[in-house]
């Protein structure tokens, strides 16, 4: 994620970046420092376990800090409803039904680092996303699954 294309986050989910960063920047990384500093006071670091696993825990914090600032810096807000009437587009959710089946199913789409397709929430770049995305309620699209093909009907957009 280190490039400057726009990253799609609900209003929401900007706040819960912009907290997980103020806590790693903060809190989180004081307490990494402390814990080097312990290891550091025990003596010879060549041979210590804690030190290492300190080191090792500010490694994965730098990282994790350095993704979140590229998110916060190419952050765009998804307005909610920002497509017209019932066009499907980010923060907007769908009920579709998979043809030959009873069985309906609710997606929010929004950007990828907010997906979770387990709590419903699809990524715009996923290929289902991707064959919602512009459509209406009472089309159909096409999905490629690794089963092959699989095709949705459009029941509503809210």
């Amino acid at each position: 994620m280190a490039n400057n294309e726009p990253i799609y986050l609900t209003a929401d989910g900007l706040k819960k970046i912009q907290d997980e960063y103020d806590y790693l920047t903060g809190t989180r990384r004081k307490e990494v420092a402390q814990m080097i500093a312990e290891a550091k006071a025990e003596g010879d670091i060549s041979e210590n376990a804690g030190y290492d696993e300190a080191k090792t825990a500010q490694g994965f914090l730098e990282g994790r800090i350095r993704e979140l600032e590229n998110v916060l810096k190419n952050a765009r807000v998804i307005e909610d409803h920002a497509k017209p009437g019932n066009e499907i587009g980010l923060g907007r959710t769908v009920v579709v039904r998979e043809e030959g089946t009873d069985f309906e199913e609710s997606y929010t789409i929004v950007g990828s680092v907010e997906a979770d397709p387990a709590k419903g929430r699809i990524s715009n770049s996923s290929p289902m996303g991707k064959a919602l995305m512009g459509k209406r309620a009472g089309q159909r699209v096409s999905v490629q699954s690794p089963g092959g093909e699989i095709i949705f009907e459009i029941l509503r957009v809210e």
